[in-house]
């Protein structure tokens, strides 16, 4: 592992870092949720405001992440867990969605909170993943989060077709091992899928994963706060 984070991008200042881009980030994330909750489809709506705005190529990925329709939102706060209702269960982790955005945020990258209270990032896997120098301090605070909740299995999921999956699902369990934590890995060539179909507890921002659990813990949101973590944030609506 050389000295790898995965920070902000030349730029991401310009886009995200002034009021005047961010307020129009906000309307534009308003604008995107009439269009969704009116039955717009996610690219012709995004196309649709895009434009609108004169948004640039990652504003318009910020905009899709943390957009939903008003059906969207409700769907995923009436299935959203408390920390409470995690004791003695066992919780399936979205392990790259969980890992790239917890090494995001400590790298000091914009984070984005969405309309559905989900926090995104604009990293992403593409084919192959890296360890960077954030990813011990992510899997630990994991373990915090595991310790607290007193969960009783935590299963964490990676993309089989993702290179070096096979690297951090074992550097995940040797940690486990370590500390004696009831933790499990499994490489699943469409996680996605496995996660949204699984009738257990779903932790992940994925927004397709979320539509389509059963119940699901938003794990960011308690680590921001519970722990008190120096975030980089922009909240994408008006309160």
């Amino acid at each position: 592992m050389n000295n790898r984070n995965r920070g902000k991008n030349t730029g991401d200042d310009t886009l995200f870092g002034l009021e005047k881009q961010i307020s129009k980030l906000r309307l534009a994330v308003q604008d995107m949720q009439y269009l969704l909750t009116r039955g717009y489809a996610e690219k012709a709506g995004s196309d649709l405001v895009g434009n609108r705005y004169r948004l640039k190529t990652r504003q318009i990925q910020v905009l899709r992440g943390a957009s939903a329709s008003d059906g969207q939102i409700q769907n995923r706060k009436e299935k959203l867990l408390e920390i409470s209702d995690l004791k003695d269960k066992t919780v399936y982790l979205d392990g790259f969605n969980v890992l790239i955005l917890l090494e995001s945020l400590l790298s000091e990258a914009y984070i984005f909170e969405g309309v559905d209270g989900c926090f995104r990032d604009l990293s992403g896997v593409h084919g192959t993943y890296k360890r960077v120098n954030q990813t011990q301090r992510a899997i630990e605070l994991v373990a915090v989060f595991f310790q607290k909740a007193q969960i009783q299995k935590l299963v964490w999921i990676f993309d089989q077709p993702v290179s070096n999956s096979g690297r951090i699902k074992q550097i995940v369990l040797d940690f486990a091992v370590e500390n004696q934590f009831n933790w499990e890995g499994e490489l699943q060539y469409n996680p996605d899928k496995f996660l949204a179909e699984s009738s257990g507890i779903i932790i992940s921002s994925d927004a397709w994963i979320l539509d389509h659990c059963k119940e699901w813990f938003n794990l960011i949101a308690y680590l921001i706060k519970e722990e008190n973590l120096s975030v980089n944030l922009i909240q994408c609506y008006d309160e």
